[in-house]
């Protein structure tokens, strides 16, 4: 029915929730499985089946080629198709991942119901942190949470705004499991003599039998990452283990991960005290320790918690930090919204000179792979929302090239930096200002270049701006393999930064 001034009104969470979960199916199955057939036309290989999408970046309003022509897909459809293909090309049944992605589409359909009826927050910076209301748009099932309904996940979730405090368990001193700097957690509360140890709510609630002595006086905010909140008060995050398969893996802190945690955030610190002058000067959002305590002789895994440095030590007088995701993603107040053509690519040189350098530099020098995808980079802009500093986070997911191995070591900084942030955020740039897309390449291409003749014009550069392709990883497959959530497998994509042609 029309409204009164003579528009359509916009559609409700349940059809935005769809046409979100089947532009993230699409791209997956764009990615990592179809063949071109045609502009706008796939086939997918195996089955048979020739499908018609409208959209480039974000590709929507898919369709079945039948006897009688195109008909129109809905989800269930698009995921018995998808089901159909990967079951005969890989001899693999899945019902899992199925379910999955229709449960994906339903937590985003309540997140759009709840987000209606809140307020953004007047910081920019926690804007961009809760922008991400599609999720990873490279995953078939981005937003699923366990299988949970809506009272277990909807008030600790980002995407509604949430803003929680944080349930304060009491430890002995003597049975505490713990490394580094972990002296702000006592500030977030008193425990009655012993030592405070916050745990996020939503584990609390699945472990079931804690008796938390209360709550912390200051308020979490929850970051993209469901898991990491931001207490602004005490300018201080919090990364938790939480016992929910999130995209590809259960979000609990391992201990093996934590256990890496000293030599890494060595490592990060050697490589960016080195950084060439000729370079901004990143910064980084430092994991100073862990605290936990043992349960049922895990280690400590289940009730960890990582301190991660705050914003305001760190960030540059007179600088706004967003989140890269975030500007990837669009919210009210993003910086790219208002730039024309000329703004566009200062804009993105600003970007790629704070961000580009301390990644190959790292990498180069130290053999340090930074996880510099969206949403482990926030990009810190002046007044005239430009880039000035790039700040670095989240040290579980950085690995070394003595532990991959150099080929493997070098694929996932490319995926990382090239496919997974430059790319979206070039993406973002070019939605808004189409002509610019070459040019926006062919300047990173001269930023790569000039980076590697700082380090001898190393192989590595050489090799990533002949080649045909760049990495991308293969989400789908993935989940339908049931893979380890560590588990790499990649997937060519076109390289952006060859010379157009």
């Amino acid at each position: 029915m029309a409204s009164t001034d003579g528009l359509l009104p916009p559609p409700g969470p349940e059809p935005e929730a769809s046409a979100l979960a089947v532009t993230a199916l699409l791209n997956c199955l764009v990615r990592e499985v179809a063949r071109p057939a045609g502009s706008g036309v796939l086939q997918l290989p195996t089955t048979g089946h020739v499908l018609r999408t409208d959209g480039t970046r974000f590709p929507t309003a898919p369709a079945l080629l039948t006897p009688d022509g195109w008909c129109p897909l809905s989800l269930p459809e698009l995921v018995a198709l998808t089901a159909a293909e990967l079951r005969a090309g890989t001899g693999v049944a899945n019902d899992v991942l199925p379910a999955e992605i229709l449960h994906s589409r339903d937590v985003t359909a309540a997140l759009l119901a709840a987000r209606r009826d809140t307020v953004p927050p007047a910081d920019l910076y926690l804007r961009s942190e809760q922008a991400l209301v599609a999720g990873h748009r490279y995953h078939p099932a981005p937003k699923a949470r366990g299988g949970g309904g809506p009272e277990a996940w909807l008030p600790y979730s980002p995407e509604a705004r949430a803003r929680f405090a944080l349930p304060l368990l009491g430890v002995p001193a003597e049975d505490l499991v713990e490394w580094g700097d972990t002296g702000a957690l006592d500030r977030l509360g008193d425990a009655d003599g012993l030592v405070p140890l916050p745990v996020h709510p939503w584990q609390v609630e699945l472990l079931g039998d804690l008796p938390p002595l209360g709550v912390t006086e200051a308020t979490a905010v929850p970051t993209a990452s469901i898991r990491t909140v931001y207490l602004p008060e005490a300018d201080l995050f919090c990364k938790f283990s939480l016992d929910v398969r999130i995209t590809n893996d259960v979000r609990r802190l391992w201990l093996h991960d934590l256990h890496r945690l000293p030599l890494v955030a060595a490592l990060v610190d050697v490589a960016f005290d080195d950084m060439p002058y000729c370079f901004p000067r990143p910064a980084v959002l430092r994991d100073r320790g862990y605290r936990a305590v043992e349960r049922d002789g895990d280690g400590g895994e289940a009730l960890a918690v990582i301190v991660r440095d705050g914003l305001r030590r760190h960030l540059r007088p007179g600088l706004t930090a967003l989140l890269a995701a975030g500007v990837s993603e669009g919210f009210d107040g993003n910086p790219l919204d208002d730039l024309d053509e000329d703004g566009m690519l200062v804009w993105w040189e600003r970007y790629l000179e704070h961000v580009v350098p301390p990644v190959l530099h790292a990498f180069l020098r130290h053999g340090v792979v930074l996880e510099c995808h969206l949403q482990n980079v926030l990009v810190a802009v002046d007044g005239r929302g430009l880039p000035a500093q790039a700040l670095f986070r989240d040290h579980e997911g950085v690995k070394l090239v003595a532990e991959l191995g150099g080929v493997r070591a070098w694929e996932r900084l490319v995926y990382c930096l090239v496919t997974n942030n430059l790319l979206e955020v070039a993406g973002a740039m070019t939605e808004r200002r189409p002509r610019l897309r070459h040019e926006l390449w062919a300047r990173a291409r001269e930023l790569f270049a000039a980076v590697g003749k700082e380090y001898g014009d190393p192989a590595e550069v050489r090799d990533l701006l002949a080649a045909t392709h760049v990495p991308a990883k293969a989400n789908l497959l993935l989940r339908w393999l049931e893979a380890d959530g560590a588990a790499m497998r990649w997937v060519p994509i076109p390289n952006p930064l060859r010379p157009f042609l």
